[in-house]
């Protein structure tokens, strides 16, 4: 078949692009902006555009499938072409449940650990050597693609986004999965800009969980007293399964798993949010059929995934993490925990107000003691991004007001948050850089070489 991508270079677009072109259909594509590394790896199998922007010509009778992204609009010549021609348009969450609607669905939801807990369950699986495919948003060592779409797997893991599906279909993509198995990480309101309240953002929430095949399992973490409260406040008709953080301590930094028999097993990935989703992505291998002990012994060498608490560099004496927090939630989880596991360094935490919700006057206010675990925090955000994103001004005092910490200090310009970085006494200290941005271009690898 001939499948066509309207908006090809976006993350999960090309991922799925070249799954299916590595399954042997054909793929052609389109997109008014490609950026790295999407650009280089469509290239390299050889789809990546002949030129940046639309090109209604594409789309003839020859295309049988259109998938169109969210970075399209409505009136994309392309897709007004398809829609002339009644090609089929299939959003991304469409699709994926489409081709996998025969096979044991495990959707991964929450507002936040999806990825990590997906990157977990997707560890263990290939370790077992059990088939599946699978979906999941960010890079993962040992992994070319984000995407798998056999024919021959029976079990599909997909990382089950809130956001939205398309520019012409507004439902939450999880909505569209129908899971077997489902997993919910916690509830703390994100995407300010599509769900306006707290009580909207937690009704997505609750679809999801009715959508659970009746005869399936919703697993989810008992400790997160919003979703715990949605979860009791409702009937669904599947089987619920509470979880906790996993049972651990921890020695010289290194944190070990104890299960039930009172055995010991050693991980490298630490944090009380990281124990949680491990203890999500147990009982889902769990009802897959993976013995506990061969959870345990494959999970051991598990590293995280790509930009969630990544280590850049460390000595005997200092650490370079970086994270992709930026919620409220996520930044005080991520502080927490390397403060937790390193409590005689000095930890100087710095994150990116990028995202349109971080940026919204109301919303900062959420961000209230969220890096007060650090002992220095740093907050920047780029004026210019503001004017981008059509937001109300905010300044260095509302930020300040916000974090409500006397440790914070405010940037606006990211070569002077270097040159603080630069300046710093780096003895017995972590550095922690969170954001779903890249600080203005900043180049985490120099500043690891300049520091240690």
């Amino acid at each position: 078949m001939h499948f066509h991508f309207i908006a090809i270079g976006g993350s999960a677009m090309h991922n799925l692009a070249i799954a299916l072109y590595l399954k042997g259909e054909q793929v052609s594509g389109s997109d008014d902006e490609i950026f790295s590394p999407s650009k280089e790896r469509l290239k390299k199998h050889g789809l990546l555009p002949d030129k940046i922007g639309w090109n209604p010509e594409l789309i003839n009778e020859q295309v049988d499938t259109i998938i169109l992204g969210m970075h399209a609009r409505i009136d994309n010549p392309e897709l007004l072409k398809a829609k002339e021609l009644q090609i089929p348009v299939f959003s991304y969450p469409e699709f994926i449940y489409e081709q996998t609607k025969n096979q044991l669905r495990v959707v991964i939801g929450g507002s936040h650990g999806k990825t990590s807990i997906t990157s977990m369950i997707l560890h263990v699986l290939n370790k077992n050597n059990i088939d599946h495919n699978y979906m999941v948003g960010a890079q993962l060592e040992g992994f070319d693609c984000m995407v798998k779409l056999s024919d021959t797997s029976k079990i599909a893991i997909i990382e089950g986004d809130e956001y939205l599906s398309s520019p012409i279909d507004r439902r939450p993509k999880f909505h569209l999965y129908r899971p077997n198995i489902a997993v919910i990480s916690g509830i703390a309101w994100d995407h300010i800009n599509v769900f306006p309240t707290f009580e909207n953002y937690i009704k997505q929430f609750h679809i999801f969980a009715e959508s659970i095949d009746k005869e399936g399992t919703l697993i989810f973490c008992k400790e997160d007293k919003n979703l715990n409260n949605m979860v009791n406040s409702n009937s669904y008709s599947c089987q619920l399964i509470p979880y906790n953080t996993h049972n651990h301590l921890i020695e010289k930094s290194n944190t070990i798993l104890i299960d039930k028999d009172n055995i010991r097993y050693p991980i490298e990935i630490f944090g009380i949010h990281n124990l949680q989703n491990l203890k999500a992505a147990q009982l889902v291998c769990e009802k897959i059929g993976v013995d506990k002990t061969d959870f345990y012994n494959s999970i051991a060498d598990f590293k995280g995934a790509s930009k969630r608490m990544e280590l850049v560099m460390a000595n005997n004496y200092s650490a370079f993490y970086k994270d992709f927090a930026h919620s409220p939630s996520k930044l005080k989880a991520t502080t927490n925990a390397l403060k937790h596991q390193f409590p005689n360094r000095t930890l100087i935490a710095c994150m990116e107000l990028h995202t349109f919700s971080s940026l919204n006057s109301e919303f900062l206010k959420l961000y209230f003691k969220s890096m007060v675990a650090a002992d220095v925090a740093y907050v920047y955000y780029n004026i210019e991004t503001i004017k981008h994103k059509k937001l109300e001004n905010i300044d260095e005092k509302d930020v300040y007001n916000a974090f409500g910490t006397s440790n914070l200090k405010v940037f606006t310009s990211s070569k002077d948050l270097q040159d603080q970085l630069f300046s710093q006494n780096w003895d017995n200290s972590n550095l922690l850089m969170m954001s779903s941005g890249n600080f203005d271009g900043l180049d985490f690898d120099n500043i690891a070489k300049n520091i240690f």
